[in-house]
């Protein structure tokens, strides 16, 4: 990367050391029935992921379904996820559509207190490499917020495009959601000293071991906004080169939950949602467009849930 200022390499640094020791957390938005958006029950919620020490939390994403938020929504999430980090890990807010309109929330964002912001892919139209790099310009430039470039669906950097923007001061990582080993690690040999990558798959545990092998260890996890217990075994079985653990979480409670989730377009939010429902959580619905699972889903979704959970131990005792 080239020079950067102090508070930006201090952000760096948090990160790094958080992506090292825990998952990162993207925790889902409490709405109740009619659709409104219940604070107090997101407040009480956040409060019990941040017990679980995710190394990150990341408000107002794709879990946290930001497609859907107000700017005055967004701004209570963001406002209220600072409140409750209390300092403790890096809070990196979601943001994006075009850059005019991501502008607006990184602004949204700067003034509530968030560490940086993650630049979720722009809207419906494909775009080419110039024009990528030149949007995350667009951004840098309006705002003093670290930015993390989110790379899925129609957006995809080569390795000269990589360089660019690493060029850009306040641009300090990339999360891949492509699963493209073969371009990640393209990515990864082009990138310069300290830029910061990690998986963002899709239940991105079922990739971990794939990435780790080209240099991505760190990963987010969804699994971590329903039942933390379950994602933080996995992460320790990992970490500590437990195979056995890893494969038996996966196998049995990982491969299971994708399979469930690929049944309807959007259950990657859905089914989460509705495992944290299952557990007591206060998150309410989904909102339209998205759905939320039927009697039978929903019925196969706890099994899934209710297994994971009764592997934890036996996980922990192997490693």
């Amino acid at each position: 990367m080239t020079a950067i200022s102090i508070e930006t390499a201090g952000v760096v640094q948090r990160l790094r050391e958080g992506m090292a020791s825990g998952v990162l957390s993207f925790p889902l938005t409490s709405f109740r029935d009619d659709g409104r958006l219940d604070l107090d029950a997101y407040r009480a919620y956040l409060a019990d992921r941040l017990d679980s020490a995710p190394g990150a939390v990341f408000p107002a994403c794709g879990t946290g379904e930001f497609f859907s938020l107000d700017e005055d929504e967004y701004r209570a999430v963001v406002r209220t996820t600072v409140e409750i980090a209390d300092g403790r890990l890096p809070v990196v807010a979601g943001i994006g559509y075009g850059w005019a309109q991501a502008l607006r929330f990184a602004r949204i964002a700067e003034e509530a207190g968030a560490d940086a912001a993650l630049v979720l892919p722009h809207y419906l139209v494909g775009a080419p490499q110039d024009g990528l790099v030149e949007q995350l310009r667009h951004i840098a430039d309006g705002t003093r917020l670290p930015l993390i470039a989110y790379q899925r669906g129609q957006v995809a950097f080569t390795a000269d495009s990589l360089r660019r923007i690493a060029h850009i001061p306040t641009v300090i990582g990339l999360k891949d959601g492509h699963c493209d080993l073969d371009r990640l690690q393209r990515l990864t040999l082009a990138a310069p000293d300290g830029f910061l990558f990690f998986n963002g798959a899709s239940t991105a545990e079922i990739q971990a071991r794939a990435y780790a092998t080209v240099g991505v260890p760190a990963y987010s996890s969804a699994v971590h906004a329903f039942a933390p217990e379950i994602a933080n075994a996995f992460f320790a079985a990992l970490r500590e080169g437990d195979d056995a653990g890893v494969t038996k979480l996966l196998r049995e409670f990982y491969v299971p939950l994708v399979e469930l989730r690929d049944r309807v377009p959007g259950y990657a939010v859905s089914l989460v949602k509705a495992a944290a429902r299952l557990r007591g959580l206060p998150v309410g619905p989904v909102r339209a467009p998205l759905t939320d699972p039927g009697p039978v889903d929903l019925a196969d979704l706890e099994k899934v849930l209710d297994h994971g959970l009764s592997l934890v131990g036996a996980v922990r005792r192997t490693a």
